[in-house]
């Protein structure tokens, strides 16, 4: 089934998509549904791509410490630096 969606653009946004369709010799509802679908697949891959590098993230073993040590040295780092 298909749902229709209206969208409203400035006149010099319109143009631009206007142009922008002409150029790829397609009419301008198959360009924004192309760029709709690109858009959303971008950020489809984005989401995938930090989730992948949390995972690998994970995988490595990384010196660490308490929190409360941690941000002690990183306090004790400020106050060196400043003095």
């Amino acid at each position: 089934m298909t749902k229709r969606l209206q969208v409203l653009l400035h006149d010099e946004e319109y143009r631009a998509v206007q142009q922008s369709a002409r150029l790829e010799r397609t009419s301008i509802a198959e360009w924004v549904r192309r760029a709709l679908r690109e858009a959303r697949l971008s950020r489809t891959r984005r989401v995938e791509e930090k989730l992948e590098a949390l995972n690998v993230a994970q995988q490595c073993a990384h010196p660490t410490a308490d929190i409360d040590v941690l941000l002690s040295e990183i306090e004790a780092g400020y106050t060196n630096i400043n003095t």
